[in-house]
């Protein structure tokens, strides 16, 4: 697995990943096809305006296996946290560890900035079991999502005796 920064050129394979997220959900809205597809257009469009408004600098970049796409991975730093704001992967990618391998990335990263990795998902989202072992706790919430942290074990520095 690696990363690579999302391009203009990626829109629709970033589009492809979003809408492969939530294609079920509204599939069981009993919507004709073409309303399902507009819905989902307008529903990513709003996610990426929100995303650059309320994080700008936000890191957008594709998941690669063997050198070709399989998700997108969107992070926040600012320094006092690193935020996952979107994991996402292709039905065909997923539970093959791809995105533990991506969050364990992020997980190394803030151990060696000390530094938490902080994230909001929806209660209802199959992938709360994943953070959860991977040692995130949930910090608060509301009736929808759940904020949840991992925060890297404190480093211990052993100086030499005087």
């Amino acid at each position: 697995m690696t990363l690579r920064p999302a391009v203009a050129a990626d829109a629709e394979f970033l589009y492809r990943v979003f809408a492969s997220t939530r294609e079920h959900e509204l599939a069981l809205a009993g919507l004709p096809a073409a309303q399902i597809e507009a819905l989902l257009r307008m529903q990513f469009a709003a996610q990426t305006h929100q995303y650059r408004a309320a994080y700008p600098g936000a890191e957008d970049s594709v998941i690669l296996i063997d050198g070709a796409p399989a998700g997108r991975l969107r992070v926040f730093r600012d320094g006092e946290e690193i935020l996952l704001l979107d994991i996402a992967l292709l039905p065909e990618h997923r539970g093959r560890g791809i995105g533990r391998a991506a969050i364990q990335e992020l997980q190394v990263e803030a151990s060696a900035f000390g530094v938490p990795v902080c994230l909001h998902v929806a209660r209802t989202n199959a992938a709360t079991a994943l953070y959860r072992s991977l040692g995130f706790q949930v910090e608060g919430g509301d009736d929808v999502y759940q904020a949840m942290t991992w925060t890297p074990a404190p480093v211990t520095v052993v100086g030499a005796a005087g």
